[in-house]
């Protein structure tokens, strides 16, 4: 335990047996083995060696705003990029950050540039890379629509994947096909706005988000993708379960597409919750209700 300590700490900091209440937005789940923030790209890679030298399991985390963790011990390293791998800058009117980077500080920082095209992510508490990953949206907008490249860490070699190339589609991209591809950077294309115009309506967005949605309470967001030409919550309405507690895990008063944690919600409540709503809608509508949540480390 010790030695793999050491290595990991010439690799960037290290934390040892961490609860997922503190890496996750939904502040629920068991520990992570190891923690550990790398200080570079050279350094994620010596930190996935050492991992695969010793068989040990690893998942690189964000933000945490959009993951299910289970009440297990996880076994394993999560590799966190958003210390240390969260640098961008501007050429001209395309910029290009790393993935530990916020979404919702680029697009402020955009802003401030004058530059628009990240106004419908100013409200997403993700990082660059969780975004890419899902191919986060609002306001019928998506990263999709505003990305030219990904740097991508792939068999130990880095590469550059064009938009195309992501395969982007509703919140789903090729990164999910390949969860042992590392989303390590991206570029975005922004255009010329007038700066005011543009903070002017992340503030309206943002005063909708207050009004609409549960932000006072630990979450992940919407639970659920929306069905084609539908919207989730209608569905979690009409089986009466706005409201609707499993213990601390409840769905929201607000917005039924968010689940909420009500003060010390485990995992499994969460997950027991989701399954309940996913089996009603289905016997009743007819309708398969897919998770936006990724689930971490359980064993179904």
């Amino acid at each position: 335990m010790n030695d793999l300590f050491n290595r990991f700490s010439e690799c960037g900091e290290v934390k040892e047996d961490v609860s997922f209440t503190t890496l996750t937005t939904y502040k629920a789940g068991g520990t992570a083995r190891f923690v550990v923030y790398p200080r570079n790209v050279f350094s994620l890679q010596s930190i996935i060696s050492i991992c695969k030298e010793n068989g040990l399991p690893f998942k690189v985390f964000g933000n945490g705003s959009n993951i299910l963790c289970s009440d297990d011990v996880f076994e394993g390293v999560i590799i966190r990029l958003n210390r240390t791998m969260n640098q961008f800058s501007y050429d001209g009117n395309v910029l290009t950050a790393r993935a530990g980077c916020s979404i919702i500080s680029l697009a402020y920082e955009s802003a401030r540039n004058s530059l628009s095209g990240l106004e419908f992510a100013s409200g997403i508490p993700g990082s660059l890379g969780g975004c890419l990953f899902m191919n986060a949206g609002a306001y019928k907008s998506s990263m999709s629509d505003v990305i030219t490249e990904v740097q991508v860490l792939i068999d130990d070699q880095i590469v550059w994947l064009s938009n195309r190339q992501c395969e982007f589609g509703y919140r789903t991209s090729v990164f999910q096909k390949h969860p042992e591809w590392i989303i390590l950077a991206a570029r975005i294309q922004l255009v010329p706005a007038d700066r005011d115009t543009i903070t002017n309506l992340m503030k309206t967005r943002q005063q909708r988000r207050f009004e609409t949605q549960p932000l006072e309470m630990p979450s992940a967001g919407s639970v659920f993708r929306n069905p084609e030409g539908d919207f989730a919550w209608k569905y979690i309405d009409m089986i009466g379960y706005r409201g609707h507690c499993i213990g601390d895990a409840c769905v929201s008063e607000k917005h039924s597409n968010f689940i909420v944690n009500k003060g010390h919600a485990t995992g499994s409540e969460i997950a027991k919750l989701i399954e309940e709503i996913q089996k009603k809608v289905k016997e009743q509508f007819g309708i398969e209700l897919v998770l936006e949540v990724e689930k971490f480390n359980w064993t179904k």
